[in-house]
């Protein structure tokens, strides 16, 4: 009998091991050395100059999310999902928009909890505000963007948990949120899932040599994480600094009408690489003219649609609730952007 099984060609294997945002990064810097080579130094000049700035907000992140991680916080989460129903969603919200973990690590945890009957209006709290803020981004938008930003951000995160959790909770009883379940939810992801451990979390993880293995790892992991993401971000905001002229930014994004915010959202929702980063970009289209509110919107609105945080829904619940899950995001990320337009 012949044998129909077939291995992967030498060439797509490869092309799965490599990382697309390095790739990304050594292609741009090839195209601007052939296209315009003496802008080349300067590029990446910037993007030097850049990381070395936010150097301790990077280095706070990093150790910060391996000591969470080695003293297993996550079972803190659990927590937020006992008692009454309008307390779910408060502490949904809270640890959504404060707890270190992405929407890709937390999909095993939310399948047992939707699995066992925990409210889906507490899990959309948590899963609105998951993406939008942990203290790893905080610290990375406050030493871009500012502390008022990264504060306003983080209120925004909440604030948009209990929009969802509370608005799933009113009308849970009709079409959209009735059996929201997928038959069989894929509960993969995307950031090297792991099982958290198991317990009380142990604050004092160093006497324990699995947890000091989790911290070496996830302080590695995190580290390579946030380079290259950020790496990628500087020389984009370089380009889009020299290329793109300001005035086009602040006619379409400027100004402190009700459309920049609009289209800030629009944009965000199909333009954002991660949280991380987005700060650099958002960062350059303000230097370049883009309003307040715009940038708030299209922080929200791309931080909660981008592939990582909507593949987590999109995992675990039917087409119509991940609809509303989107539609929260919109609404959200304009009412944020309108407050933040006010405020600064």
């Amino acid at each position: 009998m012949a044998d129909t099984t077939h291995s992967p060609s030498p060439i797509s294997s490869l092309w799965s091991r490599i990382d697309k945002a390095w790739l990304a990064l050594v292609l741009i810097l090839i195209a601007v050395a052939v296209l315009d080579f003496p802008q080349l130094r300067p590029t990446i000049g910037f993007g030097i100059e850049a990381l070395l700035s936010t150097a301790p907000f990077i280095l706070f992140a990093i150790f910060a999310i391996g000591y969470l991680k080695a003293s297993g916080a996550e079972n803190l989460l659990a927590k937020a999902f006992e008692g009454r129903e309008t307390r779910m969603i408060v502490m949904g919200a809270l640890l959504g928009g404060l707890s270190p973990f992405c929407s890709c690590e937390v999909i095993p945890f939310i399948a047992a909890l939707l699995a066992v009957g925990a409210p889906l209006s507490a899990v959309m709290a948590f899963w609105l505000a998951s993406p939008l803020m942990d203290p790893a981004m905080f610290a990375i938008t406050s030493g871009t963007l500012g502390i008022e930003f990264a504060l306003a951000k983080t209120v925004s995160a909440i604030g948009l948990g209990l929009l969802g959790g509370f608005g799933t909770m009113l009308l849970k009883s009709t079409p959209v949120f009735t059996d929201p379940l997928r038959e069989k939810p894929q509960v993969g992801g995307c950031c090297g899932v792991k099982q958290p451990f198991s317990g009380k979390p142990v604050w004092k993880f160093w006497g324990e040599a699995e947890r000091v293995s989790t911290f070496r790892e996830a302080v590695l992991e995190n580290g390579a994480f946030l380079l290259k993401w950020l790496a990628l971000a500087y020389v984009i905001e370089a380009l889009m600094i020299h290329y793109v002229p300001a005035s086009m930014i602040a006619s379409v994004l400027g100004g402190d009408g009700v459309q920049p915010i609009i289209l800030g959202a629009l944009v965000g929702a199909p333009a954002y690489l991660n949280g991380y980063g987005a700060v650099p970009l958002v960062a350059g289209l303000l230097e370049q003219g883009m309003s307040n509110g715009a940038a708030m919107s299209f922080v929200i609105a791309g931080g909660v649609s981008c592939i990582p945080a909507a593949i987590a829904v999109w995992a675990l619940v039917k087409p119509r609730v991940f609809a509303a899950y989107l539609g929260y995001a919109m609404l959200g990320a304009f009412l944020a952007g309108l407050a933040w337009q006010a405020i600064a």
